[in-house]
């Protein structure tokens, strides 16, 4: 058990830098047709909801508390994760084959990576500045715990059987269904 407790700002950088890393592998496809930009544009989704839902759920009402001007900047932040949310869902819709498939992935690439330099040379800063070593280490805490409950990471080995099946009834789309599995929201 002796593993290093992140704060809540290590942990979000973490999981920036995957993404980071899922999209700079979907930008050396782009225009690839196939299995793998789709599932690793699932991945990307999966990864992007868990972490917005942790942020949502901790992250930003801790910003509310600690952070001079935090409700404005809490605003901010989730009204640019409502637009991230709204690419994917066009996402989530498409094949690789379709014409609007790269440039939808684009643009949410293009969101993400504007609302983490926000997050990063912004908002972390001020939260750093604003709370304890000790609130922000029980905020990572948190926040990890939260993803865990998440669905878990596709697994690119089984192609056929998409991430989203063992979780996912017919109806809603991928990133509803992700956020209710992660927010418990449908469960009795």
């Amino acid at each position: 058990m002796g593993e290093q407790q992140q704060d809540v700002i290590e942990v979000l950088v973490t999981d920036h830098r995957e993404v980071e890393e899922m999209f700079t592998e979907l930008e050396t496809m782009v225009g690839a047709i196939g299995e793998r930009p789709k599932t690793l544009a699932e991945q990307v989704v999966i990864e992007l909801v868990r972490h917005s839902v942790a942020e949502e759920q901790f992250l930003y009402p801790a910003v509310r508390e600690h952070v001079p001007g935090g409700d404005e900047e809490a605003e901010h932040e989730i009204a640019e994760h409502a637009e991230a949310e709204e690419t994917m869902k066009r996402l989530e819709a498409l094949e690789p084959g379709d014409n609007d498939f790269w440039p939808t992935l684009e643009e949410l690439m293009r969101q993400i990576r504007h609302h983490i330099q926000d997050e990063e040379n912004d908002l972390f800063p001020r939260l750093r500045a604003a709370c304890t070593p000790e609130q922000l280490t029980e905020l990572g805490a948190k926040v990890q715990r939260a993803k865990k409950v998440a669905p878990t990471r596709p697994h690119p080995s089984a192609p056929d059987t998409p991430p989203a099946n063992k979780l996912l009834g017919p109806g809603t789309g991928l990133v509803d269904r992700i956020r209710d599995a992660i927010s418990g929201r449908g469960r009795s």
